[in-house]
């Protein structure tokens, strides 16, 4: 199977070990992974900022990009949703403006064939047990465009329950936000704090070594919390759980 990785821009700049694993994990699992060089943002940031037009460029430059693979794999919940979600709507909106639906027809193949890493896995691959090791006992916090936008449900929890030597701890509150919402953060920046403190405590009331979850933009402002708080808990993105073998360094 071919399938594209949409590593993303939080990745690709701050977290490209994220990257690799995804590509570690795909192929020890007999899949053949392509990086288009070529891609560029989803136009998320554009879009959610009310910024609207200017993403439509981006989700085209998506579309021309990752046509022809038979999936697009990403590991941001957030990303996959926009591409998902949103691409659809943005098609719709431009059909109803009066600016034809050639958006609408550009983006509906890859809107069909991209997902995010854990459904990838379960629904396209049929896989629960990817052949991990991780011997630490580790909580997951499940991201809102994951469990509200996607409906990724307990696939990620599957695949960690999966993991030999990782003990599953869990997370009170687990599906309430981390406060993070990309411009929320900027936006409302004291509640976006507040919200995070709260999400770090519950992390660390579990006992656990790792919070984990299958975004790094949810991550990144979590971990920078934990840090202020002298939290002894590290974040680390589910696929570099998974990509994790017996033998390898930790």
């Amino acid at each position: 199977m071919r399938v594209a990785l949409f590593l993303t821009c939080v990745n690709d700049t701050l977290y490209p070990d994220t990257g690799r694993a995804v590509v570690r994990l795909l192929a020890r699992l007999g899949v053949d992974v392509d990086f288009p060089a070529a891609q560029t943002c989803c136009g998320q940031a554009h879009y959610n900022t009310g910024y609207r037009h200017q993403a439509e460029p981006l989700a085209r430059r998506f579309a021309e990009v990752f046509d022809g693979y038979e999936a697009v794999v990403t590991p941001s919940g957030s990303c996959a949703a926009m591409v998902r979600e949103m691409y659809p709507r943005m098609g719709e909106r431009a059909r109803a403006e009066g600016r034809g639906g050639s958006l609408a027809r550009a983006v509906a193949p890859v809107v069909a064939a991209t997902y995010e890493l854990t459904e990838f896995l379960v629904d396209v691959l049929g896989v629960i047990d990817v052949g991990a090791y991780y011997p630490h006992r580790v909580t997951y916090h499940p991201t809102c465009h994951g469990l509200r936008s996607l409906g990724l449900g307990d696939r990620p929890r599957r695949l960690l329950e999966a993991v030999r030597g990782l003990e599953l701890a869990e997370l009170p509150g687990a599906e309430e936000c981390c406060g993070f919402g990309g411009t929320f953060a900027v936006k409302n920046p004291d509640v976006s704090a507040s919200m995070g403190a709260d999400k770090a405590g519950q992390a660390a009331a579990t006992g656990a070594e790792v919070l984990c979850a299958a975004d790094n933009s949810c991550l990144m402002h979590l971990a920078g919390t934990m840090t202020r708080q002298r939290t002894p808990v590290r974040a680390v993105h589910i696929a570099e759980i998974l990509a994790h073998t017996e033998g390898e360094a930790l």
